[in-house]
């Protein structure tokens, strides 16, 4: 296996299923696979695929999202307009609602980029459906052009090698699977499909996804809420059950919750949890 080593980097903005709790979990168990490819289905902000420390010769990513699609081809093509285009905007209920009420399809690439970057930073929870303004009182505001324009350079560089597609998730591991490949897969939550808008996962995929990957060529890692029908859904593959604390915003309490990795490889290969998260039966 050779794979070349590389500086982790914060994805742009929280979307709603990030991995950041699981990440340094995840991300060692991606970097003690033998692997000379790497692919993800749902990508979203990325809160895996720049976290890695590690990289095979051959990248692609994907997201049904066209939102995110564009995000990243502008920031990979069109950095400084881009930049230039969030220059003046601040952090501010009334922008975020104005904006929030634009339809992205009367919009330039970069002004749709743009928009949904700054919405993705400011809104709660990370949703992409049904976003409010989130606050919080500890610390700065998390639209700040000074921080992200590092953030978003770090970005650009990072995926000039990188395959960027907007498929539905079959069509692209179909595409893309072969010996040597390793997908990582973060489809929505059980019981959370509808979160990404209407049409873009129903409970059935679940199956249809299961199905799929018990006949690829490659190796894959897929992460979900622990729950009985994701545990039936993928009974085929190796299961590793995780407890992970959450919080939702500062101040408040924390709470556990338990998540699935799932593999079709042994998982024992894995390395130690990260701080706040352990193993469970």
């Amino acid at each position: 296996m050779t794979l070349e080593t590389i500086s982790p980097i914060s994805p742009a903005a929280g979307y709603l299923g990030g991995k950041r709790n699981l990440a340094r979990r995840i991300c060692s168990i991606i970097q003690s696979v033998d692997h000379d490819g790497y692919a993800e289905p749902f990508v979203g902000m990325g809160g895996i695929f720049f976290r890695r420390a590690a990289r095979p010769r051959f990248e692609a990513i994907n997201d049904i999202s066209g939102d995110v699609t564009t995000l990243f081809r502008v920031v990979r093509r069109h950095y400084q307009a881009l930049v230039d285009e969030l220059e003046w905007t601040l952090a501010s209920r009334e922008e975020f609602d104005r904006l929030r009420a634009i339809d992205s399809a009367c919009l330039t690439d970069i002004e749709r980029a743009a928009r949904f970057l700054y919405l993705q930073r400011l809104a709660f929870g990370g949703k992409v459906v049904g976003r409010t303004y989130g606050v919080q009182t500890s610390g700065p505001a998390r639209f700040n052009l000074v921080r992200l324009r590092a953030t978003l350079s770090s970005i650009r560089d990072r995926l000039q090698p990188v395959v960027i597609e907007r498929l539905p998730y079959g069509d692209f591991i179909r595409r893309y699977d072969r010996p040597g490949m390793l997908f990582y897969l973060d489809p929505p939550y059980w019981d959370c499909e509808a979160d990404y808008g209407a049409g873009v996962f129903a409970r059935e995929d679940f199956e249809r996804l299961a199905e799929q990957l018990a006949g690829i060529c490659g190796q894959f890692i897929l992460s979900i809420n622990d729950t009985p029908g994701a545990r039936a859904v993928f009974s085929r593959f190796n299961l590793q059950a995780v407890d992970v604390t959450y919080t939702i915003s500062a101040g408040t309490n924390s709470a556990r919750a338990g998540e699935l990795i799932i593999a079709n490889f042994p998982l024992d290969r894995a390395a130690c949890p990260e701080a706040g998260s352990k193993p469970r039966s």
